[in-house]
């Protein structure tokens, strides 16, 4: 989508959706991001890692990005979240900002959950945030692909795919959620 990409999408994500999920949370040194589109939440992680591996399932979309951020703190991956190239246990923290709500079916939502608990180090930390369903949000997705998650599903979506101290809260743009991969 085209407002993906707008710089009022930009100053959404920098002003309110990342502050909401990231909060006082510390993601580590090394991070990995699903789902990055554009970039705009990656420029705000790379601040604050060392490295950072983005995962973009679109071609077009990861093509951009590399090049962008090309000789920077960050690797961008055209690749797909339901089954990440990468070993167990390789990443501090993980990331995932208002696009699962672009992923078609909760199956393939569940797998990048436990695909994300699989890659990170025990204890490691995931951030997530994405709308909440509402009928203006649904009507902005018309053609779009949108399958929003109910927030009071996470708890239990989350542990089944391996997190633990999972917290969910709620902001002014949906939902956030924290949890830790297992030990």
């Amino acid at each position: 989508m085209e407002f993906c990409a707008s710089p009022e999408w930009r100053e959404l994500v920098e002003e309110m959706v990342l502050p909401a999920a990231l909060g006082e949370h510390d993601l580590g040194d090394a991070v990995i991001e699903v789902g990055p589109g554009p970039g705009f939440t990656t420029d705000v992680l790379r601040n604050g890692a060392r490295r950072v591996v983005a995962v973009e399932i679109d071609p077009g979309l990861a093509g951009q990005l590399g090049e962008r951020l090309t000789g920077s703190n960050v690797a961008v991956v055209h690749g797909d979240g339901t089954a990440l190239c990468f070993p167990g246990r390789r990443f501090s923290g993980a990331g995932s900002f208002n696009m699962l709500h672009h992923v078609p079916t909760a199956e393939a939502q569940d797998l990048i959950f436990g695909e994300l608990a699989r890659v990170l180090v025990p204890g490691g930390l995931l951030v997530a945030a994405d709308a909440v369903p509402h009928d203006g949000i649904d009507a902005f997705h018309e053609g779009d692909t949108y399958n929003p998650i109910e927030p009071d599903e996470l708890p239990e979506r989350m542990t089944a795919a391996g997190f633990t101290d999972v917290e969910v809260g709620s902001y002014e743009l949906g939902w956030t959620c924290a949890a830790r991969a297992p030990a």
